[in-house]
């Protein structure tokens, strides 16, 4: 049975927060506490939709664990024993198909024998990815054939190698891809923005790198990734496109090493652009010291800009770097977690990993 990652041992919030956010159906909750209920025997998210008893009826729980072995049930209408931001199997067997021969065209027919309807791939992949499952498959295969053509292979072998049918048919989706045609790519330094997924303890993450650097990185359950990937690609003027990439490689091992206590700086290279107000304070952002958090205020007038706790707080939310760029570091002056674009609960998860170590 999945379970919330035992990374630490966490701390509950003041219970009147908790019966608030129980009553209030608050999502930003989910995974912070759990919620069993004495009269049913089942244990739920904060979110969860059914009917709420009263608050004397109710005991919390800080992890799956705790509720399970008080005796207490899953709930089967919010799944509560799910980590939020899991991968859905029927997604898990899609990707491995892809990776399995980046080259093949899947079409309509082979995902029906896969037992995936082709419409619930395409919202999926719209909603987490920015892109329809079969452009991701595309865009993998072009990726696939850029790297191909930078190593030195022909033309040739690299059209037909990757799944096109004809050279035309090729050239045509590599210009309209990258903006340049495929003889000219041998030359062209960061013609894409090469994105893979990569896993964590607190969900999958979404990893996107030009030659320059980690320019992505983000949950994929998150709601602005799509507006976030858009305004990346506009900024940057280079197409997203999934693959591999030496720079993912390197964030996903020191991603490894830091949920696993071993890394408390990330050296892996990156490219963040934004407006001038947004890069000073992803910059000072990185500054704030592993095990640490400074207020929104704090950070205002690291930044020079004394009481623009509101805009800082909004340069937060537009940090598309997470965990790397630390946004998760900063709370409110109360000692309160204030918001989290990934969810508040993991941001108490990753301040508890910090602290913990």
């Amino acid at each position: 049975m999945s379970t919330q990652p035992a990374l630490f041992t966490p701390t509950l919030p003041p219970r009147t927060e908790m019966e608030r956010a129980f009553l209030e159906g608050d999502a930003s909750y989910d995974g912070i506490f759990f919620t069993g209920v004495r009269t049913t025997g089942i244990f739920c998210r904060p979110s969860c939709r059914a009917k709420k008893p009263l608050p004397e009826n109710v005991e919390f729980f800080p992890s799956v664990r705790e509720a399970l072995f008080a005796g207490y049930r899953p709930c089967k209408r919010c799944s509560p024993a799910t980590p939020p931001g899991t991968v859905p199997d029927w997604v898990k067997a899609l990707l491995d198909a892809v990776e399995a021969d980046p080259t093949r065209r899947l079409h309509d027919g082979d995902l029906r024998k896969l037992g995936v309807d082709p419409a619930r791939a395409r919202r999926y992949f719209l909603e987490h990815y920015g892109m329809t499952f079969h452009a991701y498959c595309r865009g993998r295969r072009l990726s696939g054939a850029l790297r191909q053509l930078r190593s030195g292979e022909s033309l040739d072998d690299v059209a037909l190698g990757t799944g096109w049918e004809s050279h035309s048919g090729f050239r045509e989706a590599f210009t309209r891809t990258f903006g340049t045609a495929p003889g000219a790519a041998r030359t062209i330094p960061d013609a894409a923005v090469v994105m893979t997924t990569i896993e964590t303890p607190l969900g999958p993450m979404v990893a996107g790198a030009t030659d320059a650097g980690l320019c992505l990185l983000e949950f994929t359950d998150r709601r602005m990734l799509e507006a976030q990937m858009r305004r990346l690609q506009a900024l940057l003027k280079q197409p997203l496109v999934p693959g591999e990439h030496p720079l993912l490689a390197q964030a996903r091992e020191e991603l490894a090493a830091y949920f696993d206590k071993k890394l408390t700086a990330f050296t892996v290279p990156l490219v963040f652009r934004g407006t001038p107000f947004e890069e000073r304070v992803w910059r000072e952002l990185c500054r704030i010291p592993y095990g640490e958090t400074i207020s929104y205020a704090a950070l205002a007038d690291r930044v020079g800009s004394p009481g623009a706790q509101r805009a800082v707080g909004r340069a937060n939310g537009m940090n598309r770097i997470a965990i790397v760029i630390p946004c998760h570091r900063v709370v409110n002056s109360d000692g309160k977690l204030g918001g989290y674009g990934g969810g508040l609960w993991r941001k108490h998860w990753l301040l508890g990993l910090e602290k913990s170590g």
